[in-house]
């Protein structure tokens, strides 16, 4: 699954330095990685500028970048200027080589009977399904550490996040490894997030990025569409619901065998592994639909557990709540961004209620 799914993860990371005295040996430590790999970024990152001159910068990074800075413009422009006018925090507007494949290693670990993620809390953030290490070896003893407490543990790694406005984003090297379109909803939804977020209600946060995104998507390629372009997003937009509709149903499935408290555990781990052989089986069909289309292959390769399926929260279910409030503000987005928060004000039971004007 693309690692820009999950998203916050920086803001735990932004945060780190300043609960240090306040935390436990344990948080100590994970939270000196996390601060120590944010300034890393943040010390080695130069302006986007200074890359697009450097006769050092391969073409490619020097045309993804160009692309980027772009829709960078494209989202911060006032709506009157024919931009989407989300707030300007002085993000992505310098660039990191990152020097690896992925920015961040994120951990997830679930009971072994359940699909229910096991949460970390924080300052800001409030609480994540999932902890974040900037070294793939510090993620990799975590998930250990998990796996010897009888927890299914899965490790996935993340190309692009957000600090929600508290620092200067840079541009990643890890974004740009993404097709043109892809990347172009990358930083379209990584800029919405800084407008609005809900410390612990990660499909609300989630969701309203995705709409934001996705009005943003389709006000780019109005003004700067190719069929190319489009054609590029048709094709991974359905591969991506295609898979998502796999594993949420499979996730459905365990969570219907594990609400049987009636079945001795041999039986629901034997159950279980029959479920998740099934999901790998009907994955290789999907693929073959594709014509062989690799993309996801990462995903099942480190094994689909609870802790991987669980991590497949229906990130968008409220989109369509939003666009329903985009509706009927006219699609003026800054109008869009106040109703949301209005929204956020109330109990969580009742923001998607309230987002439909209900």
């Amino acid at each position: 699954m693309k690692g820009r799914r999950v998203r916050v993860a920086g803001l735990v990371l932004g945060a780190a330095a300043a609960v240090l005295a306040l935390s436990g040996c344990a948080q100590v430590r994970y939270l000196t990685q996390a601060a120590g790999g944010q300034l890393d970024l943040l010390r080695r990152a130069r302006p986007v500028e200074a890359a697009l001159t450097d006769p050092a910068t391969p073409p490619e990074v020097r045309r993804k970048l160009r692309l980027a800075s772009d829709v960078r413009a494209f989202a911060v422009a006032p709506e009157a200027a024919d931009g989407l006018g989300l707030p300007d925090h002085g993000s992505f507007l310098k660039f990191v080589d990152v020097g690896r494949p992925f920015v961040v290693w994120n951990v997830f670990s679930a009971p072994e009977f359940s699909v229910t993620l096991d949460t970390s809390c924080f300052p800001v953030a409030g609480c994540v399904g999932y902890r974040g290490y900037f070294a793939e070896a510090g993620a990799r003893a975590y998930a250990q550490e998990r796996r010897a407490e009888g927890r299914d543990v899965s490790v996935g790694g993340v190309s692009a996040y957000s600090t929600l406005g508290y620092l200067n984003d840079p541009l990643l090297s890890t974004m740009l490894a993404y097709p043109d379109a892809t990347l172009i909803r990358t930083v379209i939804h990584e800029l919405a997030h800084p407008g609005l977020y809900v410390a612990g209600d990660t499909v609300f946060n989630e969701s309203y990025a995705t709409a934001v995104e996705e009005e943003g998507l389709r006000r780019w390629l109005a003004a700067h569409g190719t069929p190319e372009l489009r054609e590029q997003d048709r094709a991974a937009q359905a591969r991506q619901a295609g898979f998502e509709a796999l594993l949420l149903d499979a996730r459905a499935r365990l969570e219907a065998l594990y609400a049987q408290p009636e079945l001795p555990d041999a039986d629901r781990r034997t159950r279980k592994a029959a479920l998740l052989a099934d999901l790998n089986a009907r994955y290789a069909t999907l693929k073959d639909s594709w014509g062989g289309y690799a993309g996801y292959d990462a995903y099942f390769a480190r094994g689909v557990n609870n802790a991987s399926l669980g991590a497949v929260a229906a990130y968008a279910t409220m989109v369509p709540d939003f666009q329903a409030l985009l509706a009927r503000v006219g699609g003026h987005l800054p109008a869009f961004t106040e109703g949301a928060r209005v929204c956020a004000q109330r109990p969580q039971v009742e923001r998607a209620a309230c987002l439909r004007g209900s």
